[in-house]
């Protein structure tokens, strides 16, 4: 067992949530994957009834994840990490933001880590930066205003009009949580200061956005990236508010489910060609993107699709309802994206038939697939005998 072990690849999945286990699931289908190693890994990963899924509590900072990948992981008889087929994976965003990708590349030169680099995680770190960026590079997002003062932002939220709806958020990280939705001038206000001056996100309010709120309903939209291609997902959508009926406050996502049928095949090339800009446009400022680039989208009626904002990293929960419908190999897609060769036809899809409003699909073996080799034509129509 252990020679077999040995021949395959291991993978360190770093992260404890919902995404972490959908992705240790997925990563272990593939038969080039001998374990999949899950640190610190959550209830789901420590009764995983798959045996090549080990859980092993191991702490998600540099330090703890260079020595699981340098010494391996005796409990489960898992050696070192230090063949060019092992593969880390990094989950959430915090330790991406904090370098992880770049401490592993100087620590272990051959290891494949899958993910940006701290300078390309700037995409999440950094609503003020991205908000530029999008701007600086033409792809269509919402009027805004960045302010790193309390003053100056709440003289600015004060001249709007009373109708002016905004949107007031935290620049740095906040968990998914920092945006909030003012319904009055007043709560506009007060959400300023919540943000800048009572620190409710920490240093997240170091500096704040304030842009204009657009309407339409949104869509997790994320792309496979490996530096110079962007080859988007089927779009997902979750439902951020935490209470019924679209009340209460922003969280991190309460739930999701995948394809969303308001983003057609139009909309979808649409925002595949901004993800596409923002890998292009990242190359060439020095920093290519690897990883995955979420685009939280806004479908906006009157002006198109608006991107929101963007995550470096496999979004949670959307990840849990996108995984499960891949036909491709996840080990593979994420080594191409790490050797900067990934092939946009090698990666399916499918989708259940009842969702029949997406409009990329072809009818093969009993669901829609999802296409994206250049040898198939989109928008198949269902088989009336169906």
């Amino acid at each position: 067992e252990m020679c077999q072990t040995t021949r395959l690849a291991t993978v360190v999945v770093v992260g404890g949530g919902g995404r972490e286990h959908a992705l240790a699931v997925a990563l272990a289908k593939s038969p080039r994957v001998g374990r999949v190693l899950v640190a610190p890994g959550n209830g789901g990963t420590a009764t995983a009834e798959n045996p090549k899924i080990v859980h092993t509590g191991v702490a998600q900072d540099n330090d703890s994840i260079h020595q699981l990948v340098r010494d391996g992981y005796k409990p489960a008889n898992v050696g070192p990490l230090n063949t060019e087929k092992d593969l880390v994976v990094v989950g959430p965003e915090a330790p991406l933001v904090d370098g992880i990708v770049d401490f592993l590349a100087v620590k272990i030169p051959k290891l494949r880590v899958f993910g940006p680099s701290k300078e390309a995680s700037i995409l999440e770190a950094s609503k003020a930066f991205t908000k530029d960026f999008l701007a600086q590079h033409s792809i269509p997002t919402a009027a805004y205003k960045t302010f790193t003062d309390s003053a100056a932002a709440l003289a600015y939220v004060r001249s709007l009009p009373p109708d002016h709806r905004v949107v007031v958020k935290a620049s740095g990280l906040a968990a998914g949580k920092g945006v909030l939705l003012p319904a009055t001038s007043e709560a506009t206000v007060a959400a300023v200061r919540e943000i800048m001056d009572d620190r409710s996100f920490g240093a997240a309010g170091d500096e704040c956005v304030v842009e204009t709120l657009l309407t339409g309903p949104e869509a997790s939209c994320l792309a496979f990236c490996d530096g110079k291609t962007a080859v988007l997902m089927p779009p997902a959508q979750d439902h951020k508010r935490a209470l019924d009926g679209d009340e209460g406050l922003n969280t991190g996502g309460m739930g999701a489910y995948c394809p969303a049928s308001c983003v057609g095949f139009q909309l979808f090339q649409e925002i595949e060609k901004m993800c596409q800009t923002t890998v292009e446009k990242m190359a060439e400022r020095g920093t290519p993107y690897v990883g995955v680039l979420y685009a939280g989208m806004m479908l906006d009626p009157l002006r198109g699709p608006q991107v929101l904002e963007f995550n470096c990293r496999f979004g949670d929960p959307e990840t849990q309802v996108l995984l499960p419908l891949l036909d491709s190999d996840l080990y593979q897609i994420m080594s191409d994206c790490c050797d900067g060769n990934l092939g946009p036809a090698a990666i399916q899809f499918r989708l259940p038939m009842l969702l029949s409003s997406w409009e990329g699909r072809e009818w093969v073996g009993g669901f829609w697939r999802y296409c994206r080799s250049t040898t198939r034509r989109w928008g198949k129509k269902k088989p009336t005998d169906t």
